[in-house]
């Protein structure tokens, strides 16, 4: 098909890490293994948090959904990349490149919100203790989970309506491993509409992005400040180790995602070759690194998590040894 003078395209080549073919296997394992224990941790975490009955509030209940949304995150983007690391035919159709575009920024909305709500979670829980249970009932939490996945389906809507309505012309190459938005807008066959579109998207991130990162500054700028007046140093520790987690993955979460989507970007295709590295190892951290790291930092900073896993453990090795210790009985 042709508009005008060029050729509109019908597939994209997904160009991924430009290493050589003896270093691919090597990045597929590492890959892979990463991936599979960003999968395994994250189940970890429900398991551990729907067998408990201690871990059965409010803040375990949007830890079990925000590790749901981190393995859905990480295999919009992750399996794609596996296969391209062992084939050489790279190419992926564009309908199915929008469709990855909108999923992954799907889940990613959606843990913007979330995140916010874990905020507001821990703020009421330590400004407002004495109202913590009349507030955050289990309707409130279900109704908090409901706007985030509301809130995550609609925000990259808009965007998904200008790529399913546009021709894709020029070099069939995107340089990244999934996806994205800004190399996809370099590739529409009429100039005209780029600036409107990178506009819409950057207002589009800067509110979801930057707006859910206000909101969460604002609410533990409010714990700091209560925090600050508890006269015993002992009792201040204690109260901030309660958010100390949420807190950790809210600074690896922002760190990545505001500098790769809360920029104007007016460059032209030739000029984004540059960054477009820098954005891939950044999308790296976000898409491969962070999705295993935040049930870590939820296990190791967490206490009653830490309990919960070692009840576990204890309670499958005392059931092993019970077998084991039938099977002998039987046999003498």
């Amino acid at each position: 098909m042709e508009l005008g003078n060029q050729t509109v395209l019908s597939n994209f080549i997904l160009l991924g890490f430009s290493a050589s073919k003896d270093i691919q296997p090597f990045l597929f394992l590492a890959f892979l293994t990463v991936y599979l224990m960003s999968i395994v941790c994250n189940l970890l975490i429900i398991g551990v948090a729907y067998w408990d009955q201690k871990l059965h509030g409010p803040m375990y209940f949007f830890i079990c959904i925000f590790s749901f949304l981190e393995i859905c995150y990480t295999s919009v983007t992750m399996p794609r990349l596996l296969i391209d690391l062992l084939s050489n035919d790279k190419i992926i159709p564009i309908q199915f490149c929008v469709v990855q575009f909108y999923f992954l920024f799907v889940f990613g909305s959606t843990e913007n919100f979330l995140l916010s709500s874990m905020a507001y979670d821990r703020y009421v829980a330590i400004c407002n203790p004495l109202r913590y249970n009349s507030i955050m009932t289990h309707r409130a939490c279900v109704f908090l989970v409901l706007g985030s996945w509301t809130g995550g389906f609609l925000a990259p809507l808009m965007p998904l309506i200008f790529l399913s309505m546009s021709f894709f012309c020029g070099s069939s190459i995107i340089d990244h491993f999934y996806c994205d938005f800004s190399p996809l807008i370099h590739h529409f066959c009429i100039d005209d509409g780029i600036n409107m579109i990178e506009t819409v998207f950057f207002l589009l991130a800067c509110f979801v992005i930057l707006g859910n990162f206000v909101f969460i500054s604002t609410s533990y700028g409010l714990v700091i400040s209560v925090i600050a007046k508890i006269p015993s140093p002992r009792g201040r520790m204690k109260t901030l180790s309660t958010c100390g987690s949420h807190l950790t993955v809210v600074l690896l979460f922002y760190g990545s995602i505001i500098f790769m989507y809360v920029r104007s970007d007016q460059s032209t295709p030739t000029q984004v070759d540059k960054p477009m590295n820098v954005n891939k190892v950044m999308a790296v951290f976000n898409t491969v690194v962070t999705p295993l790291l935040n049930p870590l930092i939820y296990c190791l900073r967490n206490k009653e998590v830490k309990e919960a896993l070692r009840k576990v453990m204890n309670t499958r090795r005392s059931r092993i040894d019970g077998i084991a210790y039938y099977s002998k009985s039987i046999r003498l």
